[in-house]
């Protein structure tokens, strides 16, 4: 009787394991387009910048302060742990680019900016089957994301600047020393910027 007991309490397990199984993977409908997850602001939080730009704005280009832009950046969980020891991303990462307006003044703030409430864009950045993509135009719970072509600017922009394995992990501060302490830094970053010193 013991013994059937551990053996059912065994099963009990594996099928608990099961129905729990990671749900921070990347997901696709029939025709290729990726299920937008609706959860992404429960998962790793990495960043936030505000009014970034990767070319030299001029006096056309440059936003006014009225309309500024953060942009907040999550990593899927499964993600995160493997990076911490590895120090790169593993297959199935899925980095969120989540972008919201900028406002001044919000009830007792004075100066400054704080976040909207609404959600201006979402963006996604994935690793599946050791190959990147970008996925943009959908939204959580909603419309699927469309894949941007690999013809796009934004793959050579990543892969010419990108800190660790075609990401931009310059510009993650808790990562960026990690990263620096296990030697995972791409030669094309290290060409352009100085390798900060690993913390101890």
């Amino acid at each position: 009787m013991l013994r059937r007991a551990v053996l059912a309490s065994s099963l009990l397990l594996t099928a608990g394991a099961q129905t729990t199984a990671p749900t921070d993977v990347p997901t696709y409908t029939a025709e290729g387009k990726l299920v937008m997850p609706v959860n992404y602001r429960e998962w790793i939080y990495l960043t936030s910048g505000i009014d970034m730009t990767y070319t030299q704005p001029t006096s056309a280009t440059a936003a006014p302060a009225a309309h500024s832009i953060f942009d907040n950046v999550f990593v899927n969980p499964s993600a995160y742990r493997s990076f911490l020891q590895t120090g790169t991303w593993p297959d199935k990462t899925m980095l969120v680019l989540e972008v919201r307006t900028a406002e001044n003044p919000v009830s007792i703030n004075k100066t400054g900016h704080t976040q909207s409430t609404g959600v201006r864009n979402v963006e996604v950045h994935l690793k599946d089957k050791n190959e990147w993509a970008f996925y943009v135009g959908g939204k959580p719970g909603g419309t699927p994301a469309s894949r941007v072509p690999q013809t796009a600017s934004c793959y050579t922009c990543h892969q010419a600047h990108g800190a660790v394995d075609t990401t931009f992990v310059q510009f993650y501060p808790t990562l960026l020393p990690l990263a620096t302490e296990k030697k995972t830094l791409s030669k094309e970053y290290l060409s352009e910027t100085p390798a900060p010193e690993a913390t101890k």
